[in-house]
């Protein structure tokens, strides 16, 4: 069998190629963990201006709210003014889907002798009429 004959021999590698070899895997795996690192803080790293944007529109809901008298709204807490906002854009997108439209289909049948469809088998196939 030829799987039998088949023999590794590490004789003529010598120090230099083995320190190659290590050194080649090892910057290559390193190279991995810092992309992997990189691609999973990039999200994040993206979004601290959003934060911080957010975080200054809350503040300032809050201060409106105690300025009005009103009771400053915690978070995660779904307001009245947020309610009736996501019921009406419910209401708007439910009543355009039902538009009324007539459900006619027309098709005519025209007979030319030449049409861009019929013309390519033309081109294909070789034959005399």
């Amino acid at each position: 069998m030829i799987i039998n004959e088949i023999s590794l021999d590490f004789s003529n590698v010598d120090v230099q190629a083995w320190t190659i070899f290590i050194a080649g895997w090892v910057i290559v795996f390193l190279a991995l963990i810092i992309l992997s690192t990189i691609f999973r803080a990039m999200p994040s790293v993206m979004n601290i201006g959003k934060k911080t944007r957010e975080r200054k529109i809350r503040k300032e809901e809050a201060k409106r709210r105690l300025e009005a008298g009103e009771e400053p709204a915690k978070d995660g807490e779904v307001t009245g003014e947020l309610t009736a906002a996501i019921g009406y854009a419910l209401h708007l997108y439910f009543n355009e889907l039902h538009d009324d439209e007539d459900r006619i289909l027309t098709v005519v049948h025209k007979s030319r002798k030449y049409s861009p469809w019929n013309s390519k088998i033309y081109n294909v196939m070789d034959f005399k009429r």
